[in-house]
């Protein structure tokens, strides 16, 4: 008589937890179908040359895994819109060696460059709202933005052709998007006023229907190789 009660007690136990897991389940489900999350899209990409290792900060909450250093980019992070405090510090510290507010707005894409960190020079970041609608038929779309702070203004010329894709940009001036023809192997040349080349970006696979952007970067006084002004190119994804 005892084991048929507690065999009808188990019974009616997970009984309740069979309801209560479809309650639970029913819960979440109404809310993926009824309430809808907006956020907004930041790419982190840090342009600043020197050899330091960083970590980005959003508010208090560490953004990258792998140390963020000169010329990594991180993809589209989904954040909750508004006012929010992006910053930078050294690898595995969380005292802020810049910080500055943004305001992000819902359902926009943005893409945030970090350009340094010295407190008497004011231009620390550079953030750019990203239009990621669809190239048009057969062809890809380029920006170009120039980062390095001691260049001259520059132009972007793809090799070959007889007028430049964007002309006279000076340290933290950017393009909007235009359209370009796909290629297997595009070389991108960087010029400055009188023509002359200060830096290509050679071999680079242009596909069609992709969005990139092209920036100036380093500084030509930079006593490391790889910190001296050159260019890069990344695909937005």
């Amino acid at each position: 008589m005892i084991m048929k009660k507690v065999n009808n007690f188990k019974a009616i136990f997970k009984a309740f937890i069979a309801v209560l897991t479809v309650s639970v389940v029913f819960v979440a489900c109404s809310k993926d179908r009824y309430e809808t999350v907006q956020v907004a899209g930041l790419s982190m990409i840090n342009a600043f040359a020197a050899p330091d290792s960083l970590d980005f900060y959003v508010d208090q909450t560490r953004v990258n895994g792998k140390s963020f250093k000169f010329n990594s980019k991180i993809d589209y992070k989904n954040l909750f819109p508004g006012n929010r405090a992006l910053s930078i510090a050294k690898r595995g510290s969380n005292k802020a060696l810049a910080s500055e507010r943004f305001n992000l707005v819902s359902g926009e894409l943005y893409s945030i460059f970090v350009l340094d960190t010295v407190n008497t020079n004011t231009k620390k970041f550079l953030l750019t709202q990203d239009d990621l609608s669809a190239p048009a038929a057969d062809k890809a779309k380029v920006r170009f933005i120039n980062l390095s702070s001691d260049a001259p203004a520059l132009s972007l010329r793809i090799n070959g052709k007889d007028a430049d894709l964007f002309t006279g940009k000076a340290f933290y001036e950017y393009t909007s998007f235009t359209s370009v023809d796909p290629g297997t192997s595009v070389t991108f040349n960087i010029n400055d006023a009188t023509g002359a080349t200060k830096t290509t970006l050679p071999n680079v696979k242009i596909e069609s229907g992709k969005i990139y952007t092209v920036y100036a970067k380093g500084i030509s006084t930079a006593t490391i190789d790889s910190l001296k002004l050159g260019a890069a190119i990344y695909t937005h994804k």
